[in-house]
């Protein structure tokens, strides 16, 4: 297992290529259809390794905060995704990685470890699915166990107007405005503790994180966590 941390992760040739392509011709469409706010650039620690923490509202929400990332940035996305006509040729292009939700993958946490231990940052959404409504629902644990493993800093982001009737709506020339919250980095408690214990240390862990992202939204958005938000420094 020690040797398949060693090796690299690397993104082949031909998806760098396509994201060159992908990221400008994203943003003008989403330019076309919204307005965009991006706050918080200032926060990202360029060119170090770190977890991206997102809400998940809707099927909009990978693309949205790829295409806007102040830099290049891996990303995981649902297996069922590579079913779909369109958004599975998307996501070969990008080079993501896939997830079987539900499932426990030990190979796709040591590749997601691989991942950072090679430099590069990577996007999560840790509600694990959309929640195809404003609110935020409960967090699984497995954003804690690749942080408690990987000791990377952990970025929360506050996605708004990304709803499942955006496409829609833009097309009757609703406009509305998207926006990116990026959040100060955060660094979580160690994990101690056996079995149950441990679990439940890893579940408090990611709350935590989704309780620096619903800091950063409004409070329609806040859901599970309304009561439990911090609010940004």
């Amino acid at each position: 297992m020690a040797e398949q941390f060693e090796m690299t992760y690397r993104v082949p040739l031909r998806n760098r290529v396509a994201r060159r392509i992908l990221k400008p011709t994203f943003q003008g469409i989403f330019h076309l259809l919204a307005n965009i706010k991006v706050t918080g650039r200032e926060n990202v620690p360029f060119g170090k390794p770190y977890l991206a923490a997102i809400n998940h509202i809707s099927l909009f929400d990978p693309p949205f905060a790829l295409t806007f990332w102040p830099e290049m940035i891996e990303a995981m996305g649902a297996s069922t995704i590579w079913e779909k006509p369109g958004q599975a040729q998307l996501a070969r292009m990008f080079h993501a990685i896939p997830v079987h939700r539900g499932d426990y993958d030990r190979a796709l946490f040591d590749k997601v470890l691989r991942v950072l231990r090679s430099g590069h940052p990577l996007l999560i959404a840790p509600e694990g699915t959309r929640s195809h409504r404003e609110e935020m629902g409960c967090a699984r644990p497995g954003i804690a166990f690749i942080i408690e493993k990987s000791r990377v800093p952990v970025l929360p982001v506050g996605i708004v107007g990304t709803t499942d009737d955006f496409f829609k709506k833009a097309i009757r020339v609703e406009r509305r405005t998207l926006e990116l919250r990026i959040g100060k980095p955060v660094i979580l408690p160690e994990v101690e503790g056996k079995g149950d214990e441990r679990h439940a240390a890893r579940q408090r862990n990611a709350d935590l994180v989704m309780a620096h992202i619903a800091g950063l939204l409004p409070e329609q958005y806040r859901g599970y966590y309304a009561g439990m938000a911090v609010e940004p420094r």
